[in-house]
């Protein structure tokens, strides 16, 4: 990062930013895209059972990684106050962080996975499936979980082109792995379904490993000396980070947990109603990406323009990143409408399930325009660390909002399971509302003291 003096330079830098961290987010949904696809392509069951996995995996990795992504603002924030003393202790008090919060995940999921998976009353082979799917997945929690703290220490430096290179290396990996676990090639057994979780935990170790390597020994991260001089915990920073991260893993997990929760109430329409809904939500997910970029650029541009006090760059930053992320959506939304079909054909063979998935598709335009609006926002509001409003404008705007409104359409009208995608859509809709409010009172604050301090100093 570095300060801008014009438009033009702070629209040349922006893009320098999104891009790459497009790319990265892309890529890293991909692996999920190819598990969905490839796992289709063994079967109906292997489909749904991933479809289940992922479901219950989205939301519990995005949450923590919502709380991961607190490095991103406090390390902004710390280069834009040229603390750099400051960032050193700040990471590997964070990587603590990241280990903790994966054996959590681990024993959490070794508890609770069969209790949940009985009360969705699957058949037998999709439980099967979506069981051990997740529990090959969860050998690569904890390298995923670190790399993702370094990926956030490396982006907030500006610096997002090296995630997007190691996410670029690794994912031809994952693909090939998926192709030798899932159809049991080179003498292996065939895996189906549950051979994609296999695969995509070793390539979780890759990254892990690639990045490690690169901030150790790669200009200009080597100059923090990440690795050397390591401290024991101090408990103290872990709060800082969990005091920011908590707030921003649970808004994001309430956002996507609400997607879990209309997947698992949609289980008794049937594997082919379920398979139409994930392959649909697999796709219109690849489009949020535009925004959720959109917002992460936005954190990295803000945070650092807070920390350094330049206010009104940092609300050009927001000005630009907003309009960006609108303008794509519509084009999106064209796309998405002219192409629902193909898009169908993607993920099935079956006519039914093709001819289902064009129908959720075209609903999944309404909801990515409200995403395309608040994703963008929440990166803002990170970047001044107001976060803990995000966690209260989740839970009502999809909680109490959203799901009721979907429950009510989808039980009591001939909308059935069409009818939680209108619910979701209205959820959205008034969060995003919320947060353009949150947006424009938390700079009116910034800039009133701003003022005072301004007036401070002249008075002495």
């Amino acid at each position: 990062m570095y300060e801008t003096s014009s438009i033009t330079e702070k629209i040349k830098l922006f893009v320098i930013i999104f891009v790459p961290i497009f790319v990265t987010q892309i890529s890293l949904f991909l692996m999920n895209f190819f598990n969905t696809i490839m796992s289709g392509q063994a079967g109906a069951k292997d489909l749904a059972g991933v479809a289940i996995g992922t479901s219950l995996w989205v939301p519990i990795y995005t949450g923590m990684y919502g709380i991961l992504l607190a490095v991103t603002p406090i390390i902004a924030q710390l280069t834009g106050a040229k603390k750099q003393k400051e960032i050193t202790e700040s990471m590997q008090q964070a990587i603590y962080v990241a280990i903790f919060l994966g054996i959590f995940v681990i024993i959490l999921g070794a508890l609770l996975l069969d209790p949940v998976l009985q009360v969705m009353n699957l058949q037998q082979d999709v439980e099967r499936i979506a069981k051990y799917y997740l529990f090959a997945l969860s050998l690569g929690i904890i390298p995923y979980f670190i790399f993702n703290t370094l990926r956030n220490f490396m982006d907030a430096l500006g610096r997002t082109r090296m995630s997007m290179a190691i996410i670029l290396l690794t994912l031809p990996v994952n693909i090939v792995l998926n192709y030798i676990f899932i159809f049991g090639k080179f003498g292996l057994p065939k895996m189906g379904g549950i051979g994609a979780g296999l695969a995509t935990a070793m390539t979780y170790w890759i990254n892990c490993i690639i990045a490690v390597v690169c901030v150790y020994a790669l200009t200009p991260f080597r100059s923090y000396h990440i690795f050397k001089n390591w401290k024991k915990p101090i408990f103290k920073q872990w709060k800082e980070q969990l005091t920011v991260g908590l707030p921003i893993g649970s808004a994001l997990f309430l956002e996507t947990s609400i997607f879990s929760a209309v997947t698992i109430l949609m289980s008794g329409y049937g594997t082919n109603t379920i398979a139409a809904h994930q392959a649909a939500m697999n796709f219109s997910s690849l489009l949020y990406m535009i925004p959720l970029s959109v917002g992460m650029a936005l954190t990295i541009a803000v945070g650092y323009e807070v920390g350094a006090n330049r206010l009104k760059d940092a609300r050009t930053y927001t000005n630009i990143g907003i309009s960006c992320s609108l303008l794509i959506a519509v084009f999106n939304s064209v796309i998405l409408f002219v192409f629902k079909e193909p898009v169908a054909s993607l993920y099935h063979t079956d006519t039914e399930v093709i001819e289902l998935t064009s129908k959720f598709l075209i609903l999944a335009i309404f909801y990515q325009l409200a995403d395309s609006f608040g994703a963008p926002i929440q990166g803002v509001l990170r970047g001044y660390k107001d976060v803990r409003i995000l966690f209260f404008i989740a839970i009502v705007s999809y909680w109490l909002i959203g799901l009721p409104i979907g429950w009510i359409f989808a039980n009591y009208t001939a909308l059935e399971a069409f009818g939680y995608w209108i619910g979701i859509t209205i959820g959205l809709t008034c969060g995003a509302i919320a947060l353009l409010w949150r947006q424009f009172y938390i700079q009116k604050q910034y800039a009133f003291k701003s003022s005072q301090l301004y007036e401070s100093r002249n008075v002495r």
